[in-house]
């Protein structure tokens, strides 16, 4: 059980993850909060790792620092996703042990399960069969860095904790089109149609495959519910238990922006796995459920988007 008092460094507080992290543990309480911005300490280099954590000595690492990015960018560049990822996750869990900070949360990704994973997909499913040929070098930095944790927790008796969410997003996403993910690349293509009366918004796909999706303020309640609760397990399934087609999030979106024109799904661009719906059964077991619903989650995240694009003019 963390204390109020208990110093908690959060690696990436800049990103969605990060930020909804901040946003959490501030309002419960904790106030012995630290991060460093990008280029305060670039955690691809071990030193300046090494320096930082010995410093601080932290009594929680949460490990959401991360090269992130959705289909298109995961596609072309699948190098950068592999050896960004192995080496800030390597910097900061060998570090953590260097230093005997005992308590490490690691954030990995439902994308880390086989591609033709019997649904809903369980914790031990992991390492069954192949993995989604679009984002295979973003799953295999976030496997080894689960691995890492479960064998020092093994090897060692350390308190490094994985969390496997589901597609997420929320406030502090990004809404960048080269880069996004499906809910935030949706929202600016249909907002930006509104404003300029395009008659089309073009969708890659063919809006049959399913996704799960969860509001990241939900997520940081359940990661943090499950690290305080799970004592027996290396990582657990973060989840809804629900997902859609590509087709109805888009008819969703659609109609909390008020675009009023078509939407055309591109069947020539990939799908990425066909469905990746999580078993939350061990979350459930220890008595967590979402707050948020699909709309309630979108329609937070457009708000914001918004204002944003408000302040920007």
């Amino acid at each position: 059980m963390l204390d109020k008092s208990d110093k908690i460094y959060i690696a990436g507080h800049n990103g969605m993850v990060g930020s909804a992290f901040h946003r959490l543990l501030k309002e419960k309480g904790h106030n012995n909060l630290i991060f460093k911005n990008h280029n305060e300490l670039d955690l691809t280099i071990q030193s300046d790792v090494e320096n930082y954590l010995k410093k601080e000595k932290p009594d929680l690492i949460i490990l959401a620092a991360a090269k992130v990015g959705g289909i298109n960018i995961n596609n072309k560049d699948p190098c950068s996703f592999l050896m960004e990822n192995l080496i800030i996750q390597h910097n900061i869990i060998s570090t953590a042990f260097k230093y005997d900070i005992e308590n490490l949360i690691f954030l990995g990704s439902s994308c880390i399960y086989p591609t033709k994973s019997q649904q809903p997909i369980k914790e031990e499913y992991l390492l069954t069969g192949k993995l989604e040929p679009t984002n295979e070098g973003y799953a295999l930095a976030k496997i080894s860095g689960l691995k890492a944790c479960e064998y020092y927790n093994k090897q060692y008796g350390t308190n490094y904790f994985g969390v496997m969410p589901t597609n997420l997003y929320g406030i502090n996403d990004n809404f960048d089109l080269k880069t996004s993910h499906v809910v935030p690349a949706l929202i600016r293509k249909m907002h930006e149609a509104k404003i300029k009366n395009n008659s089309t918004v073009e969708i890659w796909g063919s809006g049959n495959q399913y996704r799960e999706l969860m509001y990241v303020d939900d997520m940081v309640e359940a990661t943090m519910f499950a690290f305080d609760k799970c004592k027996e397990q290396s990582f657990i399934n973060i989840g809804t238990g629900i997902d859609n087609t590509l087709k109805d999030i888009s008819y969703k979106i659609k109609e909390i922006v008020e675009y009023k024109g078509n939407l055309y799904f591109d069947k020539s661009k990939p799908d990425g796995m066909h469905r990746k719906l999580l078993d939350i059964t061990k979350l459930k077991k220890i008595g967590w459920q979402p707050k948020y619903t699909l709309e309630e989650g979108l329609k937070k995240t457009y708000e914001w988007y918004v204002n944003q694009c408000e302040k920007q003019i």
